[in-house]
């Protein structure tokens, strides 16, 4: 295969891949897989990192579909309802992946780099000064905004945890009526006659 065909499968790929960010640092690939299997077959998923927050936290993620239309409904889908994991809602964005979001691209067939030193009298050395600062202030404001998130997303995950405990009790009472014949004794007093009770 030349590069000009290695190229045109890439982009391939990149049509049936969907982006999704904000996800929590809690959600796995099983998790992720789980969500999007209703929608068709999910080919990867691969959690990619965002630069401007610390390692090993899994921000986003790229998740490629078996085909594109599969794609396209997921992120039409996630526009107008939330991302749900575990029947709770979480504030994931889904946006069709671009080809500088894989690590992993071929070289466009024709595209040349050139580099160069900047010389700091040139009028560009500034420019590359305040952009390099603009980073570094991005990150540290990015950082904080993750330590508040990552609280939010733990309490997030105690009220759920909470809550399918609630709810789980609330089945073994009901499961625990039907089995002592109490709701049987109920249906007879109340005179109501269901064949299943």
């Amino acid at each position: 295969m030349d590069s000009t065909e290695e190229y045109a499968e890439f982009l391939k790929k990149v049509g049936r891949t969907v982006y999704i960010d904000n996800i929590s640092p809690m959600v796995t690939e099983a998790v992720l897989r789980a969500a999007f299997d209703q929608f068709g077959n999910v080919t990867k998923v691969q959690f990619i990192p965002t630069f401007m927050q610390p390692k090993g936290v899994p921000r986003a993620a790229l998740v490629e579909m078996q085909n594109a239309k599969q794609a396209q409904e997921i992120i039409s889908e996630m526009e107008s309802s939330p991302f749900m994991i575990a029947g709770m809602p979480r504030p994931a964005r889904a946006k069709a992946a671009k080809v500088e979001m894989f690590s992993s691209r071929p070289r466009k067939p024709g595209r040349i780099i050139r580099c160069r030193w900047l010389n700091p009298k040139d009028p560009s050395f500034e420019v590359a000064k305040k952009i390099k600062n603009l980073v570094k202030t991005h990150a540290a404001e990015a950082s904080v905004l993750l330590e508040r998130q990552l609280a939010e997303e733990e309490n997030l995950d105690k009220q759920q945890a909470e809550t399918l405990k609630a709810n789980y009790k609330k089945l073994e009472l009901i499961d625990a009526i039907f089995a002592d014949g109490t709701a049987k004794r109920l249906a007879k007093h109340y005179r109501i006659e269901r064949e299943d009770i």
